[in-house]
């Protein structure tokens, strides 16, 4: 297969991973610190067995990587540049959608969430992650381009 077919069914796999609203969340409450199951739950607001399925992906295509302490799994984003490549897809939104002013405000909002300390989520101005595991988010490196391709 040539190479650029390769690379091409590669990202498409890739972002065929991530093209879930619940994933997508769960990349954006990772980006800041680690979380387990019951966390996760609690801040998508779907049941324990749907974020675990959605780890389990995540893991098998090595987004996340998972810490064991005890009975206790943690989760964190393998490589945190992901949170910050996702931020900057947003601006493919933003140019799609300049007549619709309550996704201006979304997008707004949104990108201000992710790249925030205060652990904002994109649906909830006040979300508790980090109040949840008592952590604040460290700076998110930005991703290189040459690596992604």
């Amino acid at each position: 297969m040539p190479w650029r077919a390769l690379l091409s069914k590669e990202m498409a796999d890739f972002l065929g991973v991530l093209a879930h609203p619940h994933r997508l969340r769960i990349v954006h409450e990772l980006r800041a610190a680690e979380l387990d199951v019951n966390s996760m739950q609690e801040l998508l607001g779907v049941s324990h067995s749907r974020v675990s399925q959605h780890l389990a992906t995540l893991r098998a295509h090595r987004i996340v990587h998972e810490r064991r302490e005890g009975r206790h799994v943690f989760y964190r984003l393998q490589d945190p540049a992901l949170a910050q490549w996702l931020l900057e897809g947003l601006k493919f939104l933003q140019l799609d959608s300049s007549h619709h002013q309550d996704i201006q405000d979304a997008l707004r909002k949104s990108r201000q969430a992710w790249a925030s300390d205060g652990g904002t989520d994109l649906n909830n101005e006040n979300s508790p992650s980090q109040k949840a595991n008592g952590q604040h988010s460290p700076t998110v490196p930005q991703a290189d381009p040459e690596k992604l391709m």
